[in-house]
């Protein structure tokens, strides 16, 4: 078995590079934000390291195998591409006798349970199972629906790197044998379930595997609610998230973007990768919304990761949401410490009421703040 992350002291760290420590710096990067925003250039060496480090501990590729002669996947913006004996990014496929084996659309690496409504979804605040939104249509109750239950599925894998990982054990089953089949997870569905949610990881690498499941399950399930929604970085082929808002319209599930950073600069530093394709699918998905208004079909997060997302990483991701649609709704995420930023504090209230004002200043209507039992204050963070 893979490490598990290591576990540094909470002790505040100088930049390795401008050797400030103004702001809280994690000893996984030794950077900080002002130096990855404005001396990428510099220390672009330092932060691909990082990554390097964190994927190859977990026996996954440091970056998107590219053989130029290599089997093709085209499910994510990684676009790998492996010779003999390779494996992709995400860890789930590789090239075997020149076959692609691994995960497919009837075989997906994955674990379910079942989460009693309303849940601690991002977007219980406005979605049908956390307060009746869309109800009778789309909804079993006016209200939350208590007695319900949402089948959650989480994907072992991801197209990204956080090094911010709330969810870093997938990396531990990523490149475990693929064993599920849509009709085996379809089969978990009962008459208390209204809605499935695919998380993980990501389920980017396995949508086909999750929209195989998600006709099936709405196939078995004519004539009653049963809603269909997604969490995910949006790192995935367009053709595939056009798939999955199709379903997710005529169901009344909604698709949530984790958008985690607006600098791309930043974005590298912190995810591996860049945040072209989850800004240009998330534009995508924004012109959908006048087909099913209420409940909301689209919706944004951000996790506020002290010393890196900051006022003005909110305020240019909200002014770009609110330039696509002012009424999309924007959950602000507490963070709690953990993966290879475990050493950096819980965000402050001080920084959550800034990047509130931040994102409502920007022209947003809905905005909230998740996670507030994490929330500490200045002194206790100090």
């Amino acid at each position: 078995m893979s490490p598990g992350p290591p576990f540094p002291t909470r002790n505040s760290i100088a930049c390795s590079y401008c050797g400030k420590s103004s702001t809280p710096v994690s000893r996984s990067l030794g950077l900080c934000l002002n130096c990855i925003r404005h001396e990428f250039k510099a220390v672009k060496a330092l932060i691909h390291q990082s990554h390097r480090t964190s994927r190859l501990s977990y026996n996954l590729p440091p970056e998107p195998p590219k053989a130029e002669h290599g089997l093709a996947c085209h499910l994510c913006v990684n676009e790998c591409r492996l010779s003999e004996g390779q494996k992709s990014y995400c860890g789930l496929r590789s090239n075997e006798g020149n076959k692609l084996t691994g995960a497919t659309a009837n075989k997906g690496n994955l674990s379910w349970y079942y989460d009693p409504l309303p849940t601690n979804c991002v977007a219980d605040w406005v979605c049908p199972g956390g307060t009746g939104s869309g109800y009778p249509d789309l909804a079993y109750r006016p209200g939350p629906e208590y007695g319900y239950k949402n089948l959650a599925v989480f994907y072992q894998a991801c197209s990204f790197d956080c090094l911010f990982c709330q969810n870093w054990h997938h990396r531990l089953a990523a490149t475990k044998e693929a064993r599920t089949s849509p009709t085996e997870l379809a089969a978990a569905i009962d008459d208390h379930t209204a809605c499935i949610c695919y998380f993980g990881g990501d389920p980017t690498p396995q949508l086909p595997h999750a929209l195989s499941t998600s006709r099936l399950a709405r196939s078995k399930n004519r004539g009653r609610i049963l809603r269909i929604c997604w969490e995910t970085n949006g790192s995935m082929h367009p053709a595939l998230l056009k798939r999955a808002v199709s379903i997710s319209l005529q169901s009344g599930g909604c698709i949530k973007f984790d958008l985690k950073a607006w600098n791309e600069n930043v974005h590298i530093a912190l995810c591996g990768l860049s945040n072209k394709r989850t800004l240009e699918n998330f534009a995508m998905v924004a012109e959908y919304i006048n087909q099913r208004p209420t409940p909301p079909l689209l919706i944004a997060s951000t996790l506020l990761v002290p010393g890196y997302i900051d006022e003005e990483e909110v305020s240019n991701i909200a002014r770009f949401i609110a330039s696509l649609n002012p009424n999309i709704p924007y959950t602000l995420l507490a963070f709690r410490p953990d993966f290879l930023m475990n050493d950096l504090p819980t965000t402050s209230r001080q920084q959550a009421d800034c990047c509130l004002k931040a994102a409502l200043d920007a022209g947003l209507q809905r905005v909230h703040v998740g996670n507030i039992h994490l929330l500490k204050n200045e002194q206790q963070v100090a």
